[in-house]
Parts: C-alpha cells; sequence; structure tokens
C-alpha cells in the first residue's frame, strides 16, 4: 500500500481537505462574535477613510468626531434596548413615537413647574415612567393578550405619536430648566454628558445580557419559546420586562434629546425605529430571535451615524443616504443568511 493510500486509509478512505482549510478557517471566523465585529471595524474604517478622503480636515477634527458621538448617543441608548427585545424574538416598531411622548410629557409646563420648585431629576423621571409604561403596555398586549408583535407596536406608534400631538397641541415646548440643560447637555472633560451615557448603557446592556440570568433567559426565549417555558423561564413575564427595558430606554433618550436641542415636541424621533433595527441587524443580531450582540449595536449605530455625517460633510442628500443605508441594511441581512445557512441554523 502507497503512502497516499495510507493516508486515505487512516482518514476513513477521504482526501484531506488540504487547500479548503484555509478558506474554512477564514469561513469560520467571520461567522463567529470576533469575526462578525472585526467585519464591522473594517466597515467602519472604511467609511473613516473615504471621510478623511472627500471631506479632510473637516472629518478629521475633534469636534466633528464629537458631533458623530453626540448624534450616535440619542440612537445608540435606543438600539441598545431594541437588541434585547429582537435578541428575545420580538420587534418594537413603536420606539421612536415613544421617545416623543416622553419628551413631551416631560417639558410639559405643570412638569417644569415642579422640577423649578424641587429638582430637575423630576423631568427625567417623568421621561422615565412615560416609556416604561408605553412598554408595559406593549409587553401585556403580546405576551399576555396573545397579538403580534408588529400589530401592537404598530398600534402604539400612532397612539403615542397622536396622544404626544394632543399633549403639545402640535407645538414645541420650550425647556426652560438651564440646570438641566448644563449637566445633561455639558460636558465632562471635554466629553459630551449625552456621549458618557450612551457609553454606560451600552456597558451596562452588554453585561446584562452576557453575564446575568436575565440575558441567558433572554437568548433562550428568543431561540425556542417552548423550549424555554419546559424548561422553567416565565416566558410571558420575561417578553413583558424585555418591552419594558426597550420603553426605559427610549424614554432615556427622549431626555437627551430634551438636553441637545432644548425642545420637547411630538415630532421627536420621526422613522428612530427604522434607524434602530437597522443598527441591530447590521450589528450581527438576529431577526428572528436567539442570537444578539450590544458590541455589534454599538459598532452598527457608529456606522450608520458616520455615513450621514459623511454624506452631509460632502452636501449629498437625504435620498442618497436613504438609498445607502437600504443597501447596507439588505445586504447585512443577506449575509445573515448565509451564514445561518451554513451554520445549520434557521436565519
Amino acid at each position: 500500500m502507497s503512502v497516499a493510500s495510507e493516508e486515505r486509509a487512516g482518514t476513513g478512505g477521504a482526501d484531506v481537505p488540504s487547500r479548503e482549510s484555509p478558506l474554512r478557517s477564514v469561513t469560520a471566523l467571520f461567522s463567529g462574535p470576533a469575526g462578525r465585529n472585526l467585519g464591522l471595524v473594517i466597515a467602519l474604517a472604511l467609511l473613516c477613510i473615504v471621510g478623511m478622503i472627500t471631506a479632510g480636515d473637516r472629518f478629521v477634527s475633534f469636534d466633528n468626531m464629537m458631533t458623530i458621538l453626540r448624534l450616535a448617543s440619542v440612537i445608540g441608548v435606543v438600539s441598545v434596548g431594541m437588541t434585547f427585545v429582537i435578541t428575545g424574538g420580538g420587534i418594537d416598531l413603536s420606539v421612536g413615537a415613544i421617545v416623543a411622548l416622553s419628551s413631551v410629557w416631560a417639558s410639559t409646563i405643570a412638569t417644569q413647574t415642579l422640577a423649578e420648585n424641587t429638582h430637575w431629576i423630576v423631568m427625567v423621571s417623568t421621561a422615565l415612567l412615560v416609556g416604561a409604561v408605553c412598554g408595559l403596555v406593549n409587553g401585556l398586549l403580546i405576551a399576555y393578550g396573545r397579538m403580534a408583535a408588529f400589530i401592537v407596536t404598530l398600534a402604539m406608534l400612532a397612539g403615542a405619536r397622536g396622544l404626544a400631538e394632543i399633549i403639545a397641541q402640535k407645538r414645541t415646548q420650550v425647556v426652560t430648566i438651564s440646570e438641566f440643560i448644563d449637566v445633561v447637555g455639558g460636558r465632562v472633560l471635554g466629553i459630551p454628558v449625552l456621549v458618557l451615557i450612551f457609553a454606560i448603557v451600552a456597558v451596562a446592556g452588554w453585561i446584562l445580557l452576557n453575564r446575568t440570568t436575565f440575558g441567558r433567559r433572554t437568548l433562550a426565549v428568543g431561540g425556542n419559546p417552548e423550549a424555554a417555558r419546559l424548561a422553567g423561564i416565565n416566558v410571558k413575564r420575561h417578553t413583558t420586562l424585555l418591552y419594558v427595558l426597550v420603553g426605559v430606554a427610549c424614554g432615556l433618550a427622549a431626555v437627551m434629546l430634551l438636553a441637545r436641542t432644548t425642545a420637547g415636541t411630538s415630532t421627536h424621533g420621526m422613522l428612530m425605529e427604522l434607524d434602530a433595527i437597522a443598527a441591530v441587524v447590521i450589528g450581527g443580531t438576529l431577526l428572528s430571535g436567539g442570537r444578539g450582540t450590544i458590541v455589534g449595536t454599538v459598532f452598527g449605530v457608529l456606522i450608520f451615524t458616520t455615513l450621514t455625517n459623511v454624506f452631509t460633510l460632502n452636501n449629498l442628500d437625504t435620498s442618497t443616504q436613504a438609498v445607502a443605508k437600504g443597501v447596507i441594511i439588505v445586504v447585512a441581512v443577506l449575509l445573515q443568511q448565509r451564514v445561518a445557512a451554513r451554520n445549520g441554523s434557521p436565519p
């Protein structure tokens, strides 16, 4: 028997795929969490290179970097909350409307008067409470009412936006509490407080998803709700908590918008739900649930915000930006499906 025959016999008669092993190794790398994040880093780096080439010093300036991070912070906080909902097998189309309602309710004359007589934290508490209640309503109808998440959150989108218009009477409510604006909209060591809030939320979200029982239950519920139920997880209660969580994230985002724009209005958060879902999907969280990544979501937010900034610096219209975002989303979903099919899991 020849040496080649002995080698084939030692491997069960099959040829050793020596030429394919490097390709498989690369594929396996980019199929894993580290590989997906590496791909996002490369994409963000390429965008930055394009920005430097096309906009020069205007793009690489410190002020512009802080502008990108400040713009990313609000949608970033909402996207972290959305990551939990999508990982748990749900969807929330109402986040933008909840942000608007929370901002309006927290900036009414009554709320600001109470805040002026006590402390500006009243405005923050009001926004968080409004967001939590909206999320609770969504969660109860979805989990215990057995209604489709798409329908419930679509109804909340219309209802919350309409209620915000009624409360504000379709007017802009100016924030008059200067201490609130100075603290939340200020800077610490040159870094905007909004950016620090986003960083804290992202770190807290990563810990909650990856290092706690709540996170493990979220992955289980999103991967297979029936198996999670048989394992002793209260799926209905957990689903409700996920929507409360994203509601609180919307309330916090409303507080950040109030500080950034110094106004509460029913037009806040327009199409924010689409941006948040896009950032989560780009980051590598499966739309079908069962797999989520906070790090990927953060990169997804930064990619979209940087893309918008590059387009703005080059005076490109918003229609072109929308087309580019749409292409990126489609490509991301297609890549998710191919990776899932290669790994033998449902897309």
